[in-house]
């Protein structure tokens, strides 16, 4: 990532680089708080005996949390300045998991993290949009493609470091400390935004009047992004599970998929910036979207630690075809709509995402995760073949 870090503040001036590296101790942050959220919600909940079923319908809620939100939180995105947006969801996050660390030694453990979950969803969708929807204006001056990759291989670092983090607390201390912890995560991120200075880390106002059209270009990327989404909250769901009981694992086994994941998603963004030269996007969603179909299967065969090795290539395949996912829309979309695109985009993937948390909560601990993997890798080979129809076209599309 060195070469394209270099050539993205090699352009734009000393107040751009700033407002830059301000844009990434932010995601670094509150990516280390958000993932050791859901990281520490999904393991201690499979340890407590509620099993996967649990982490599912907790996530199927948050995901109808999201599915409501994500409209809102793009058209807010557009309407006020996205910086602003960002901080104050960041310190409302904060003092959810502050008010979850400190409820936790009262309450049970299920409903204290409902409770919580709730109100840190509507938090997320809108830090997230607003912080996604500002890329393309703190790398104004540097290459969108790199920037995009530098921004995401930042945040799977900060992935990684909450799986090590969470990873190694439980053992030894109480889950109100790891709460306390990612708290401050985000009021660090607070913290880093508010050094942004000026207007460049400010969306667009002047949106009346502005209608996004979405054509059949933007139906395709969508459905992509849905598809890359529903293996990563697959993943988030029954990758607990999967290691408690079918790899008989403990919480560290756990923390290694985790951080298998993470270290894969990190090569995928670094590696982007070159791909992107020698394939155009479409070839690349559909090469990503069939390979992880395989990359589920092996996880039918295989036994630790060969299990590691597929979830760091389902990392890297995610995030691969993420971060494409994001540069060809920003390309695409004006920068007045781009918080309302992101919005429909991910209320699409969210709606997927409730129907696979539907799922794992009705089958509950009936059916073994590697059999729900596999199921989705059917789907997504069904996926890449509607989306393979009329390819020559597509490609041919300006």
């Amino acid at each position: 990532m060195s070469r394209e870090v270099r050539f993205h503040y090699g352009k734009g001036t000393l107040r751009e680089r700033r407002a830059f590296m301000g844009f990434l101790a932010s995601a670094l942050s509150a990516s280390v708080g958000r993932n050791g959220y859901y990281i520490a919600c999904s393991w201690t909940l499979v340890e407590a005996g509620y099993g996967s079923a649990s982490v599912a319908t907790l996530l199927a809620i948050v995901s109808v949390v999201e599915f409501v939100a994500s409209p809102l939180a793009g058209a807010m995105a557009d309407r006020f300045d996205r910086r602003l947006l960002n901080i104050a969801a960041d310190v409302s996050r904060f003092a959810v998991l502050l008010a979850t660390a400190c409820a936790l030694p009262y309450l049970d453990l299920y409903p204290a993290i409902w409770c919580s979950a709730i109100p840190l969803a509507l938090c997320d969708r809108v830090a997230l949009t607003s912080s996604q929807s500002m890329i393309p204006l703190v790398a104004r001056g540097g290459d969108l493609t790199a920037s995009n990759s530098i921004v995401f291989f930042v945040t799977q670092f900060g992935c990684l470091a909450a799986a090590l983090l969470v990873g190694a607390l439980p053992n030894d201390h109480s889950a109100t400390l790891v709460f306390v912890l990612l708290a401050v995560c985000f009021l660090v991120s607070a913290g880093s935004l508010s050094c942004i200075r000026g207007g460049s880390a400010s969306g667009g106002r002047k949106v009346n009047g502005f209608v996004l059209k979405i054509d059949g270009r933007l139906v395709r990327l969508f459905a992509v992004y849905a598809l890359l989404y529903g293996g990563a909250v697959l993943v988030s769901v029954m990758g607990s599970s999967f290691v408690f009981v079918e790899q008989k694992g403990t919480a560290a086994d756990f923390a290694r998929v985790e951080a298998a994941w993470s270290a894969g998603s990190l090569i995928g963004a670094a590696l982007l910036s070159r791909l992107t030269r020698t394939i155009s996007p479409h070839p690349l969603h559909l090469m990503v979207l069939g390979l992880t179909a395989l990359a589920l299967m092996a996880l039918v065969l295989l036994r630790a630690p060969w299990t590691l090795t597929m979830f760091a290539a389902l990392g890297f395949l995610y995030n691969l075809g993420r971060v494409s996912v994001e540069v060809t829309l920003q390309s695409r979309v004006p920068d007045k709509a781009l918080g309302r695109a992101k919005g429909a985009m991910h209320g699409l993937a969210v709606g997927l995402g409730f129907v696979i948390f539907s799922i794992a909560t009705v089958l509950g601990d009936q059916a073994f995760a590697s059999t729900i993997f596999l199921g989705f890798a059917v789907v997504l080979l069904f996926g890449v073949s509607a989306l393979s129809i009329n390819v020559a076209r597509q490609e041919g599309d300006p």
